[in-house]
């Protein structure tokens, strides 16, 4: 007995209710903002195409969402920029998820990190990884040189990854995060 693949089923285009359906399932399941929201919706349409009169309304649809409340880009954008600075990311990669995230410059210079969380999340870096003085030994210079490197590959500016990794005890780098910027 030979056993057949099994078919796919043919998926049935969208009409302006399920296509609706869709967007209210994906904001209640993930956060989002309206630039993924439309690629999304216009992900899905290719997929599946459109039964509709007129052009799919995924514009129309995701203002509509905005307005409602349910896709709110600010709380989104102040959202993923504190847990990537807890998680140690420095300022540049914060505005590389901001913008593949579709938010728009104006709320990005809003958002962007001052000096105090830049150190704060560069010390979490540092701690995370045993970098400089957080490690069970001083690195040799090709191993600083790749704690440099990891540091500025996870956004952080090279003046802050120098002081960290040069640090000479992890009281002299809490001290450094700690200290008060005149920039902030």
């Amino acid at each position: 007995m030979t056993m057949r693949p099994a078919r796919k089923r043919a998926r049935t285009p969208l009409d302006a209710d399920r296509l609706e359906e869709l967007a209210l399932a994906y904001v209640a399941r993930f956060a989002t903002t309206r630039v993924k929201l439309e690629a999304y919706l216009a992900r899905k349409l290719r997929e599946r195409g459109w039964d509709g009169d007129g052009e799919p309304p995924v514009s129309a649809l995701a203002a509509k969402l905005v307005e409602a409340g349910y896709v709110d880009d600010a709380a989104f954008a102040k959202a993923k920029s504190g847990s990537l600075l807890r998680r140690g990311y420095g300022g540049r990669r914060v505005t590389q998820a901001l913008v593949a995230a579709g938010i728009a410059e104006e709320l990005r210079e809003h958002i962007r990190p001052g000096e105090a969380e830049e150190r704060h999340a560069a010390l979490a870096l540092a701690r995370k990884r045993r970098f400089g003085p957080f490690g069970s030994e001083p690195p040799d210079r090709a191993g600083r040189e790749k704690q440099l490197a990891a540091m500025l590959r996870a956004g952080h500016r090279l003046d802050n990854a120098r002081e960290l990794v040069d640090a000479p005890s992890v009281e002299a780098a809490e001290e450094w995060a700690a200290e008060t910027c005149e920039d902030d």
